[in-house]
Parts: C-alpha cells; structure tokens; sequence
C-alpha cells in the first residue's frame, strides 16, 4: 500500500509508484529495461576497453565516443537500480535528499551528453570542412577542457533546480508524498508542491532550452555546413565516403534528441497523454541511448569494428 494523499510539511521520505496504470505488469516491463541496462553497460564497457587499449583509437572522434559511453555508463546507474528496486523488490520508499541527488545526476548527465554530441558534430564539422587544420583545432588540451566545460556546464544550470526545491521544501506544503514516476525527475517532483511552482517550471524550462536548444541548433548548423561541403565533392566515392562518417553520430543524436523532446513536451502539455505513455517514454530516454549507441558506434564505425574483430580473434 502506498501513502494516502495527504498534505505534509517537511517530507523526509518520498514513494516512488513505478508506472502508474501498468502496476499489475510493470514486473514484465523491468526484464526488458533491465537487458537493455546491462547490454548497455557490457557495451559501454567493452567500447571504452577498446579505445583505451588501441593507441590508433586515441584520436578525437573516438575520444568523444569514449566520454559518450562514460556518460551513458553513469545515466543508467543513476536510474536503473531504484527503479528496479521498485518495481520487483517492492521498495517504493527514497528519501527526500536522495531523490534530489538522483534528480540532479539525472539531468547533469542528460546535459553532458548533449554537450558531447555537440562535440562530437563540430569534430565532424572540421574534419570534413577544414581537414587540414583538424589536428591543430583539435588538441588534447581543447578536448580537456571542453569536456571539463560540459561538465560544469549541466551541473551549474541543474544546481538551482535543486537550491528552489530545497527552500520551498523548507516552507511549503506538499500535495502528497507520492510521486507518480519510476524515478525522481524534476518536474514530477515540483507538482507535489502545494504552492506557487511558476519559477520552476520557468527555469525548468530555461535549462532545458539553454542545452538540448543549443547544442540541437549548433549540431544542425554544423551539418548544413557538412552536407553543403560535401555535395560539392567533385567524385562520388569521396561523397559517399565522407557522409558514412557522419552516419552513426546522425543516428545517435536523432534518437536522443526525439524521445528527450517527446518525453519533455509531454510531460508539460500533455495532460491528455496517459501517465504510463509518458513514463515509459521518459525511462526509455534515459535507457535506449546507452542501450544503441554502442551497437551503433560498434557497427557503424570502421576502426572500432576492426579492432573488436582484431581483439575476438586473438
């Protein structure tokens, strides 16, 4: 049994329901988010192995894929085991600081991983616009500290988020302690509050444009640019050769970037949208990205298949 709704000052301990509508059948639903989860750490894993093994794979479009496993590896772990804990181990219950540190790991590294796929476009950007000024543009030094940037970058923008909710937990009502999710995201966490939410749902909204809106239009720009230079490639071969390189990035920041926005909307406007669509869209967000993109980077990428051929075969 879950709390009744009731009106608390103060809550030190929140319930977490899972997916509400699909209680009776969520047990089904954790098997496959699960195999997604742990095929997804085995392949990060395995794909961040290989980079670091392989000297021929230290370059910077291989690097960034390395950080974007990184980041993948983090973003499940920081969903997936309370999830699971609540939908077969029957523990609902998190405390209210926990849940706002889940919430904050959550979104810094949906951050980061935008940030990285930007990245990962202007390499693309210069290496097939500027080929030849790629290696100076692109040093060890610029890739630390774009990464150091990333980083402080989702983790300050997501900080007030925590500072607002944190001082109206001081001072306000909440609805219930009930949140109608598998997991601790912002704007289900916000709506238990009794009073005036208006600054975070405007920040919120802030944040979400000031990162997925940028590094989307920038990554757009960036293959106008590529696919303007690359039609006037005089041969074919050359055309067909520099496009396949872009291919698993498009792949990958497609995906990402249709169930972030998808999951983001809903959540906001779609009050007409059962809960259970949107929480298994939400928790797929978070668990397909790191699920695909190592098979897509694994299959799609020439160097990394040929070392993983080359490492199977010895």
């Amino acid at each position: 049994m879950y709390p009744s709704n009731m009106t608390v000052f103060m809550p030190s301990v929140l319930t977490l329901i899972g997916i509400p509508g699909l209680e009776s059948v969520q047990c089904w639903i954790g098997i496959p988010f699960c195999a997604m989860y742990l095929i997804g750490m085995i392949g990060n894993s395995f794909l961040l192995f290989i980079i670091k093994a392989e000297h021929s794979l230290h370059e910077p479009v291989y690097i960034f894929v390395g950080m974007l496993g990184a980041t993948d590896i983090a973003l499940a772990s920081s969903i997936m085991p309370k999830m699971l804990g609540v939908i077969w181990f029957h523990i609902p219950e998190i405390y209210f600081d926990s849940c706002l540190l889940q919430m904050w790991l959550i979104h810094t590294f949906q951050g980061i991983e935008s940030g990285i796929l930007l990245a990962m476009a202007l390499d693309h950007y210069v290496a097939i616009c500027y080929p030849l000024r790629h290696g100076t543009i692109f040093t060890n030094q610029l890739i630390t500290q774009m990464g150091a940037f990333l980083l402080a970058r989702a983790a300050i923008l997501v900080s007030p988020c925590i500072v607002l909710i944190k001082f109206q937990h001081r001072f306000q009502l909440y609805h219930t302690t009930v949140i109608s999710h598998s997991y601790c995201e912002h704007m289900a966490i916000v709506k238990l509050i009794v009073g005036n939410i208006r600054v975070n749902k405007i920040y919120g909204l802030f944040v979400a444009f000031a990162v997925a809106g940028f590094d989307l239009t920038f990554i757009t720009l960036s293959y106008v640019q590529i696919f303007i230079t690359v039609f006037r490639l005089p041969q074919k071969e050359a055309r067909f050769k520099a496009f396949n390189t872009c291919v698993a990035h498009i792949c990958v920041f497609l995906q990402f970037y249709l169930l972030a926005f998808f999951s983001f909307f809903t959540h906001r406007f779609g009050s007409h949208i059962p809960p259970y669509i949107h929480i298994l869209f939400s928790s797929m967000y978070l668990l397909v990205p790191p699920f695909l993109n190592p098979l897509v980077y694994g299959l799609k990428t020439k160097q990394i298949r040929l070392n993983v051929a080359k490492m199977c075969s010895t």
